[in-house]
């Protein structure tokens, strides 16, 4: 699932078509992704020209100069994609905007992600409303722990994850800030403690910056001091040279989970 850092790489791969006028648009006008915009008004795309895009969260946005705005959610499995001007798409590529360079296509097999277009000149409200970003001065250690100190029963991986508090957090992303600050998957906030929230605060920016210093530009590898390369193994330990502890992974309200049982052990907590 895409997370903060690919989404940042997509949103740069589509800078290619930035002021290149749009020739034509392709749509699967019945696929999934359509659900919260009609298909039929993304034709008014068409003879305007892509303005380079931003990215929020899991979010992306392309102005259209002079027409609207198109919204991009990745979902599960979305991605955007460059192509030569005049192959074919495939059914899974539910829209292509054809260029005379280039067609910029978004992909996404299960249909999880969405596509959005409004006309005018304003930002739509679903941007503008969007929570803070996780290295903007609105992310504050003030709004985390009001967030905390309403959910304090709800375990810190699955926190992690809420998009209205921290936006582009997702799986790996959750379990790598709860490995550096050596908390367990099922730690909840009154255990985490005031100091531990303000460290939650400090790992979260971290990791994000990390994220985007690393993978953002061109999908770079990450370092194997980090969680993230060993996370996915069969097995796998703990990249901490002092630690090495065989990894362990769980089911958390539907999302595995991966942690080290040294480091990150409930009962000392």
């Amino acid at each position: 699932m895409p997370e903060l850092a690919e989404v940042e790489f997509y949103r740069r791969l589509w800078r290619a078509g930035a002021g290149s006028r749009i020739d034509s648009v392709e749509v699967h006008a019945c696929a999934r992704v359509f659900r919260d915009s009609d298909p039929v008004v993304l034709q008014h795309i068409r003879g305007g020209s892509l303005a380079e895009g931003q990215a929020h969260g899991k979010q992306l946005m392309f102005p259209i100069d002079g027409v609207g705005w198109l919204g991009v959610h990745l979902g599960m499995t979305g991605e955007l994609r460059i192509d030569p001007p005049g192959i074919d798409a495939d059914k899974h590529d539910h829209l292509v905007l054809r260029q005379r360079e280039q067609s910029l296509v978004f992909r996404d097999p299960r249909m999880f992600g969405r596509i959005r277009f409004v006309l005018g000149t304003k930002p739509p409200d679903w941007w503008t409303g969007l929570p803070p970003e996780i290295l903007s001065p609105g992310f504050t250690k003030a709004r985390l722990k009001a967030f905390l100190a309403r959910r304090r029963t709800t375990p810190l991986k699955a926190l992690l994850l809420e998009q209205s508090q921290f936006p582009g957090i997702g799986n790996w992303m959750a379990d790598e800030i709860l490995w550096r600050g050596r908390w367990h998957p099922c730690l909840t906030s009154p255990q985490l403690g005031e100091l531990g929230a303000i460290a939650l605060w400090k790992r979260t920016r971290e990791v994000a910056q990390d994220a985007l210093r690393v993978i953002a530009p061109d999908w770079g590898e990450a370092p194997d001091h980090w969680l993230f390369n060993h996370r996915w193994k069969a097995g796998g330990f703990c990249p901490r040279p002092e630690c090495g502890a065989p990894l362990q992974r769980a089911d958390l309200r539907g999302r595995t989970s991966c942690w080290c049982p040294q480091c990150q052990d409930l009962a000392s907590k």
